[in-house]
This record gives C-alpha cells, structure tokens and sequence, in this order.
C-alpha cells in the first residue's frame, strides 16, 4: 500500500471523508473497469455494473481493511467476488445459452488489427471458468504474483500455478494467429 494510499484510507476510516475516498476511486477505477470488463467478455454495462458495486462495499467495509495486502488488491478481491456472485445469480436458462455460444469455436475471431487484440483475449478468456480466467487476467494483464493471486482468490497456490501453467498454453493456442511478437 502507498504512502499516500494508507493517509486516505485514514481519513475516510477516521472522518468519513468522502472526498479521500473519491480519489481512491479516481486512481483506481479505470484499471478496475478495464479488468471487469476482461472477465464479462467486454460488456462494459456489466463491468460498470460490476465496478459501481465494487466500489460501494469498498466504501462501506473500508474499517475493515487490514493493510496487509495493497488497496488496489483488496478492491480487486471485491470485485471477484461481485463478478462471482454475478455469476451465481443468472438464470440457469442465460447460462446454457452462453456456454453454447462460448463452445461455438475454439478460437475468437481475429480481425488482424492489433488494437482489438485485448477483445479477443477477452473473448478467449470468456471459455475459462471463472477462477481460471480471473488468475489468467490477474497474472497476465495485471502483474499480480501468484501468492498475491491466491490470497486474493482465497485459494491454495498450487491451485492458481496449475490454472495460469494450463490457461497461458490454452491461450497461446486459441491465440496463436496473433503476430505480437509478444509470449503469453
């Protein structure tokens, strides 16, 4: 946690200060939306959704936060965990349509124009289960480490080693027409 984090995070627990909260969401929030926005296969409506919820229980369990982990990584906890929920709560009917058109093809369509590069690793990531893809983006897009990745997801290491190993060769694969000269 920054220096300048820990003294906001300070001032909304001990005043209620609102405006110290709303310069956490003010550096934080685009990287969230971003990273929502990978795991609903870029429904920026949902990710938004998502995001606003995100932030809001942030707000409210701010005493609760521990410091021991940093404040962007505590907020991306509440963000799986509303991505999860969100998950949970859809209609079994909305769930079997998606699975249908996320097992259409194998690979997303690739358009040849590197700047839809993050749309199709969004899509592709869309045919990971939700822990998977939530390890794959965390490692791949947002640097987290694997221990940071496993608490975060409250999850065994070994657990999230085996999802990122078996996820990068699984997307280099349904990547592979990309010529990025970039490894995944």
């Amino acid at each position: 946690m920054s220096v300048e984090d820990g003294a906001l995070i300070a001032r909304v627990r001990e005043q209620g200060d609102q405006r110290a909260f709303a310069e956490l969401v003010k550096r934080y929030q685009s990287q969230l939306r971003y990273s929502l926005r990978q795991l609903t296969g870029w429904d920026a409506a949902l990710a938004d959704d998502l995001a606003q919820e995100t932030l809001i229980k942030a707000y409210r369990s701010i005493k609760q936060f521990r410091g021991e982990a940093k404040f962007f990584t505590w907020l991306y906890k509440i963000a799986y965990h509303c991505f999860l929920a969100h998950k949970r709560s859809r209609k079994p009917e909305q769930a079997l349509e998606e699975g249908h058109e996320e097992r259409q093809g194998d690979h997303p369509e690739q358009t040849g124009n590197p700047a839809d590069l993050h749309r199709d690793f969004a899509r592709a990531l869309l045919q990971f289960p939700p822990e998977q893809r939530m390890a794959l983006h965390l490692h791949l897009q947002r640097e987290f480490t694997h221990q940071e990745i496993a608490d975060l997801m409250e999850c065994p290491l070994g657990t999230v080693k085996s999802h990122i190993l078996r996820g990068r060769e699984r997307l280099q694969q349904m990547l592979a027409g990309w010529d990025t000269g970039v490894t995944i």
